[in-house]
């Protein structure tokens, strides 16, 4: 697809891919998902630059975080002031790592009054979902004398990163922190970057403040990751570490995994669109943008209307001119969207279930139908009026979800990812002698004679 713009002579010509999978299957996809996956191999010229700057050598991403990490685990502080000064260009003192309370309340003052109550808002249909949907232990006596019970405990002390690159991110706070407020966690930490977009920013501070967050600190990327893993004398480490990022940050918390526990290996975020002929195609170029304008992000068009195919091509030709970010748009467009039509509804759903999308939007006459024939998705947005941004912002469930096809597996981010499970035994002493030879039958055939006789010492 080529299409002039005549806005503006510096957006460069879009060309989103139209393909017919009628006939056959539809490699796009896997090609997508390929370009899609974090590998961690891949740097652009200016993250080049900066890597021989700071570090006197050409690494790859994967090279530079396992050097930061490594560094931060060694030198502590010291090192994490290094790479705020030489990634982030801030001239940071230890004591002015951490955002003090009198700037959390400042920031919570001067923000927009209708901002402050949207964030409660939100904040309460966070807590109404994520409580409802909170684990509770389940206890069972299976036959007298035997008492089994599996508990949940909230994880003690976690820490959330927020992003603040290009923007300030206040709903990553909301769709992290409350979740892990409704299942009991006592102590939450946020780091961002300290930018006029992250810890700098009004609105992330006041709606950390607006939540009851009060410890927040102005480091991010690798270097944050690894002070909250590691710890140092700024900061206590963590037992989890959720929250967006860049590469770096994602390739920092899969270094880190095991250390601490991570929500996910996010890469780019991602949206594929099922409709059909009841859908209005300016719905659909406004979802498709909205996922394109994350740059990088992926929005693909699956339907078996080829009428629909061509309206779309029309309405992101026409809407994309509009947007504020609409170069870093177009990019996107150009390098992981896709038109695609397909023979029906049947193989519309076979595709987008081999894909596995992050986020997947059905604008059909009948969703619920297509999404009882699709087991994955990150999250599925059914009908006309349901677009993703709902999800991303207010309706309840956090954003923070799966990328790369790795819901096939992978959930979401909820309030049960701050729980930590585990099992409680009890047994009387009859009910001990009556599964004793169970026990020793078994771990005598595995040589374990000690196993056995804990329990025939007892009978």
């Amino acid at each position: 697809m080529t299409v002039s713009n005549p806005s503006s002579s510096n957006l460069p010509t879009l060309q989103i891919q139209r393909v017919d999978a009628r006939e056959g299957s539809a490699d796009i996809l896997l090609q997508l998902r390929q370009k899609l996956s974090p590998a961690g191999d891949v740097v652009s010229p200016r993250g080049r630059a900066l890597t021989e700057k700071v570090f006197g050598k050409p690494l790859t991403p994967v090279e530079v975080v396992q050097t930061i990490c490594n560094d931060v685990q060694t030198e502590g502080t010291a090192a994490l002031l290094r790479y705020c000064q030489a990634l982030d260009n801030a001239e940071l003192s230890a004591a002015e790592l951490r955002v003090p309370a009198e700037a959390l309340e400042q920031a919570h003052a001067a923000a927009d009054p209708k901002l402050i109550e949207s964030i409660r808002r939100i904040r309460d249909n966070i807590t109404e979902f994520q409580s409802a949907i909170l684990h509770q232990d389940v206890t069972i006596e299976p036959r007298e004398g035997v008492r089994l019970t599996q508990r949940y405990v909230p994880l003690h002390r976690i820490g959330v990163c927020v992003p603040g690159g290009a923007a300030a991110y206040p709903s990553t706070v909301l769709m992290t922190v409350v979740p892990a407020q409704v299942a009991g966690v006592k102590q939450i930490a946020v780091v961002a970057p300290p930018t006029k977009f992250g810890a700098y920013n009004t609105d992330m501070l006041a709606t950390c403040h607006e939540l009851g967050v009060s410890e927040v600190y102005r480091m991010g990327g690798a270097q944050a990751v690894a002070a909250m893993a590691y710890g140092c004398d700024c900061i206590e480490p963590v037992h989890k570490i959720v929250g967006p990022g860049n590469l770096f940050v994602a390739l920092a918390k899969k270094h880190v995994f095991g250390t601490v526990d991570i929500d996910s290996f996010a890469g780019p975020s991602e949206v594929i669109v099922i409709a059909d002929g009841t859908a209005r195609a300016d719905y659909i170029a406004a979802d498709l943008l909205a996922q394109a304008e994350h740059s990088p992000g992926s929005a693909i068009l699956i339907t078996w209307d080829e009428a629909l195919i061509d309206a779309v091509h029309d309405e992101l030709a026409k809407q994309v001119v509009q947007l504020e970010r609409n170069e870093l748009t177009v990019e996107s467009l150009e390098a992981f969207g896709a038109l695609i039509l397909v023979r029906d509804e049947q193989q519309a759903c076979e595709l987008t279930d081999e894909f596995a999308p992050e986020h997947l939007h059905i604008e059909t006459a009948n969703p619920r139908d297509q999404i009882a024939k699709i087991r994955n998705s990150g999250a599925a947005f059914l009908g006309h009026h349901t677009p993703v941004a709902l999800g991303d912002y207010a309706a309840g469930p956090s954003h923070v979800l799966p990328t790369g096809g790795t819901c096939t597996w992978a959930a979401g981010l909820s309030s049960n990812s701050f729980l930590r499970s585990g099992s409680i035994t009890e047994f009387d002493e009859p009910a001990l002698k009556q599964i004793a030879p169970d026990v020793e039958r078994l771990a005598e055939k595995e040589g374990l004679t000690a196993h056995a006789r804990s329990v025939s010492i007892r009978r």
